[in-house]
């Protein structure tokens, strides 16, 4: 029998805030003012575009690389969090990868200060870098991929091809089950995408929960297990109750 994937979000699911609203804080105005050229360009840009503009404007306000780094190193995760990650490592084996539409220079400061880099296999996300030069110490961030095969995604990041790429180059027999975990509108597609031996983890009070029964009236209901949690702990008893039951061959 294979071992249990693990599939998660990051803002809003292992950290507890989102890192891209966080790191706007840091404006000397402690957000992006309305007057800004910068806060309109969300709808017309996109999210990474915007938030490229975002980081630009934070570093001709003077914003500097170890503040944007101290900010992702004080976020909290989720309640819990960090014992799931471990526990499922340790203890069943799991193999565990992060699908965000964050940053890659984000994710893998705050994955290095909580000393759990070791943890995850993979981290698919929007690539970053600090740039040189004249302009050392801006932040620059691309997008994932372009894709234009998924409606249900935005165009630099569907996160259900990257699911489904990522298990068929593993073993048929690899994963026991997969179990997502997320909060937000784009975390439908990859859980739609599960089978009904699989699990789907949805924060409660967040959009995800408001677009399932949403999306299943328009004929598109997911096939897998749905479970609410509101701290990881549910999501680790949730495990270890379905990983003793394979063991010892119970189905249900």
């Amino acid at each position: 029998m294979g071992v249990p994937l693990l599939v998660f979000d990051f803002d809003h699911t292992i950290t507890d805030l989102n890192t891209d609203v966080e790191v706007q804080k840091l404006h000397p105005a402690g957000r992006i003012p309305e007057t800004s050229e910068v806060h309109g360009l969300y709808s017309s840009l996109g999210w990474t575009e915007y938030m490229r503009e975002v980081f630009k404007l934070l570093h001709e306000e003077g914003v500097s690389k170890d503040s944007i780094l101290a900010c992702m190193a004080a976020l909290e995760f989720t309640p819990g969090m960090e014992d799931l990650l471990r526990t499922s490592v340790a203890d069943y084996g799991a193999k565990i990868i992060i699908i965000s539409d964050s940053n890659s220079v984000f994710i893998e400061h705050i994955l290095q200060h909580r000393g759990i880099s070791h943890l995850i296999d993979q981290v698919y996300t929007n690539p970053g870098k600090w740039m040189e030069g004249e302009e050392e110490g801006r932040l620059w961030i691309e997008p994932y991929h372009h894709q234009t095969t998924c409606d249900l995604s935005t165009v630099n990041l569907c996160k259900g091809n990257i699911l489904e790429d990522y298990v068929k180059a593993q073993a048929a027999d690899a994963f026991s089950f997969i179990a997502y975990v997320g909060d937000g509108g784009n975390d439908f597609c990859p859980a739609l995408r599960l089978s009904p031996a699989d699990f789907v983890f949805v924060r409660e009070g967040f959009s995800l929960q408001k677009k399932i029964p949403k999306m299943k009236d328009k004929g598109l209901e997911i096939k897998c297990q749905i479970e609410y949690w509101s701290t990881a702990h549910q999501i680790l008893e949730k495990i270890q109750i379905h990983s003793r039951n394979l063991k010892q061959g119970c189905i249900y």
